[in-house]
Parts: structure tokens; C-alpha cells; sequence
């Protein structure tokens, strides 16, 4: 089978580029190993919600239409969401196929499925950047009386078994499951890493408001310093609620979470935790204070100072003087640890070599420049801060697309079968 374009993916990026593709009247297929919207129908937990407000829910053509501009969409609103999407794409869509190996074959690319071949000028890799949990090596070392669950694999606390839980990481997933786990009658405890905390509201508006105003969620990659830094931050400590609250450290150590230091390994049941906690938390509520120092000079800048509640700070992080260093795994309270440790893509079936040695995909914006043809979406800043958001798909799918399109027209158009 032939056609120009290949798109792998039938998320909100994969649709957004299939839109696009057709404005331009350009042949392509989309190619899903589910069906539309899989990896948030069968790969998330029960209550999540967007960490981004309702009216900030927009895709190419399409925008959040409903009565709750405020709110934040649960699973099922987001499913439903991306469904009325793709009724409106109304893209060539092939759902219940997986992908089993793409590769060159001379100027074009040879897409392998379990329901066919494909051949193409050009590919749109939009199979997102959370396909893999990422659990570290000292994994391996957990006693046999503790069980380990990725936030793949879970659903809802009462899946869990009774006693304790370990949460490894407290960035946006962390402090949510660390949060929800609690509230269920399990005592938590969270290991710290690097964070970004942020406040949910700040001078009367959502914090997404201001990255829009300010211009800070449209900063580019080529832009900021270091790029592959910036692409590894965590997502903020933000978590969608009709309340807005704010969910940080401070909030979960109030409800009686308690906080370790980062787990650096695991010998003999027990878990050796870095004595580097103060430091974490002190980094990053200087960053937040940064963050809302930005936010006031951009208001008083533009003369709008009257229209927004004055300034204000937060109390710092509250961190106990002498955190332990150790914690004993093997005691029988702590019965479950959570690896919020973050996601990596998947790309076992990418037999094209535009990876470096740590798996990553080399490329620039999304464009695979050692591979022609070949394009990126959906990555953590891939290019712009607000990339890995749903709103953040438009703008870099028309960039992608220009691409692709000057990419076709410069060479000579392929004979179909």
C-alpha cells in the first residue's frame, strides 16, 4: 500500500497533524494501535484530571465548547473530548493496528503493521512521550514482601494492598497519587527529587493564564540555554480541581504525608535516602519566586496593576531539620512503592538510526534532520515550553506540517500504485 505521509498515532497530536495534512490536500493515513485517544482510555488512573483549565483545551479547528470554562476535564471529558475531535478530522484512520517497524527504503520509508505494509515519502512519529514507564535500576532491589506499581499500571488506591506506600517522586503524577493514596486510609510517605512547585492561582487568575499572557508558554527550544535540560524538568506539583488548590509538599506533609529525601538505592531491604532535601525544596521555591516575580513586573509593566489581587508569596517548603537517611524497607509497614519517577517514549519498532545511545530521538524542533521525511510531535518541549499540553499541539503541528510540506514539494512526486 502507498500514500504520502504515515502518521503513527491517533492522540490529540497525531489528529491535530492529520488536520492539518488535509488543508494542505496532502495523501496520508493515521495509524492507531487502539483506538482513538488509547493512551488516556487504558494508561491513566481513574481521577486524574488535565492540570490545564477547560477554556485552554483547543486543537487545530476545534476548542472547548461547555459551560465549565474554569474547571478541568476528567478522564472521560478528555476521551470525549478528542472523540468529537476526530468526528470532525473525520481522518483516513486505521485503528486496531500496531506498528512493527519503520525503516528506510531509499527516499521513502517502509511502515511494517500487523495488517499490512506502507510506503511513504514522509513519516509523523505521534505516538506521545509517555508510552514507558521510567522505574530505576535499584528497582530490582525491592525486598519480595514489597510490591512496585508504575502509574501505568495504576488504577485507584483500593487496588493497592493495605499498610504503608512509598511514592517515589513528586512532580505532577507524585503529589497527585501521593494525595489520592492518602486520603484512602494509607499511611504515605513521599521521596523527593527534583520538583517544580508552582501555585494554581496567583493574583486572582489560573498560573497557565499567566504562562499565556507573559509569553512564557510560547518561549521556543532554540530559545532557552539549554535545551535538553530544559526538556527533562519535571512538570509542576499542579493538579486540576473544582477547588484550584494548590497541591505542593506543604499541603501533603498538612494532611500527614510524610517526606524523605531523594531514594538513592537500595541494599538489604533498606532504602538509602540522599541527605540533599533541604537543598531540593530550597531550589525550588526560589524558582517559584522567580516565576512570580516575572508574572508582577510583566503586570506592572503593562500598566495593569489594579486589575489583578496585589502580590504575595508563599510560605517555604517546610522541612524537618533532620530528615532520616535511611528508611527500612523491610519491616512490613511500608507495603507498596510507587514509581512516579516519569515516562519515556517507546521506540523498540523505530529501526531507523536517529537515536543517540541513551534512546533518545535526535532531532531539531521535531524535525529528524538525519532522516528527511521524518517528524516528531508530542515531546516535552519540543518546540515551545507548552508542547506537552494539548493546547500546545496547534502550533507545533502547523510548523511540522510547513515543513513536511516544503519537504514533499522539493522533490519529485512518487507515482502511486
Amino acid at each position: 500500500m502507498r500514500t504520502t505521509t504515515v502518521v503513527i498515532g491517533a492522540g490529540h497530536t497525531g489528529l491535530a497533524v492529520s488536520y492539518l495534512l488535509s488543508r494542505r490536500s496532502i495523501d496520508h493515513v493515521v495509524l492507531e494501535r487502539g483506538e482513538v485517544a488509547n493512551t488516556w482510555r487504558t494508561e491513566r488512573w481513574d481521577s486524574l484530571r488535565l492540570l490545564t483549565p477547560n477554556w485552554q483545551t483547543r486543537l487545530p479547528g476545534f476548542a472547548y465548547d461547555g459551560d465549565d470554562p474554569d474547571g478541568f476535564m476528567t478522564m472521560p471529558e478528555i476521551v470525549a473530548f478528542i472523540d468529537r475531535y476526530a468526528r470532525l478530522v473525520d481522518p483516513p484512520l486505521h485503528t486496531l493496528t500496531n506498528v512493527t517497524s519503520v525503516r528506510r527504503d531509499g527516499d521513502e520509508y517502509e511502515v511494517v503493521t500487523d495488517r499490512g505494509v506502507w510506503s511513504c515519502r514522509s513519516v509523523v512519529l505521534a505516538t506521545g512521550g509517555f508510552n514507558l514507564p521510567k522505574v530505576p535500576p535499584i528497582a530490582a532491589a525491592l525486598p519480595t514482601s514489597v510490591d512496585s506499581v508504575t502509574p501505568i499500571d495504576y488504577r485507584r488506591p483500593s487496588d493497592l494492598r493495605e499498610g504503608g506506600v512509598l511514592v517515589v517522586g513528586v512532580s505532577a503524577t507524585g503529589v497527585q497519587l501521593a494525595d489520592e493514596i492518602h486520603r484512602s486510609g494509607r499511611p504515605v510517605t513521599v521521596s523527593v527529587g527534583e520538583h517544580v512547585r508552582m501555585p494554581r492561582v496567583y493574583r486572582g487568575k489560573d498560573i497557565r493564564y499567566w504562562f499565556e499572557a507573559t509569553g512564557l508558554a510560547d518561549e521556543r527550544y532554540d530559545e532557552v540555554d539549554d535545551v535538553l535540560r530544559a526538556r527533562t524538568v519535571p512538570s509542576p506539583q499542579l493538579v486540576g480541581t473544582p477547588q484550584r488548590l494548590m497541591l505542593d509538599l506543604n499541603a501533603l506533609t498538612e494532611q500527614g504525608v510524610r517526606m524523605v529525601g531523594r531514594l538513592a538505592g537500595i541494599r538489604d531491604g533498606m532504602a538509602q535516602l540522599s541527605g540533599s532535601l533541604h537543598n531540593k525544596c530550597n531550589r525550588s521555591d526560589l524558582k517559584m519566586g522567580r516565576l512570580l516575580l516575572t508574572i508582577d513586573e510583566w503586570i506592572t509593566e503593562n500598566g495593569l496593576d489594579g486589575e489583578f489581587d496585589p502580590p504575595h508569596r508563599y510560605e517555604r517548603t517546610r522541612v524537618e531539620k533532620a530528615p532520616p537517611l535511611g528508611l527500612d524497607l523491610s519491616s512490613g509497614e511500608i507495603k507498596t512503592v510507587v514509581w512516579a519517577t516519569g515516562y519515556r517514549p517507546d521506540y523498540s519498532w523505530l529501526h531507523v538510526p536517529v537515536l543517540d545511545y541513551k534512546g533518545r530521538l535526535r532531532h531539531d524542533g521535531g524535525i529528524v534532520t538525519e532522516s528527511p521525511g521524518m517528524y516528531r510531535i508530542g515531546l516535552n518541549f519540543l518546540r515551545r515550553r507548552k508542547s506537552s499540553f494539548i493546547h500546545g499541539a496547534a502550533d507545533d503541528a502547523r510548523d511540522l506540517v510547513d515543513h513536511l510540506a516544503a519537504h514533499l514539494s522539493s522533490r519529485i512526486p512518487v507515482r502511486t500504485a
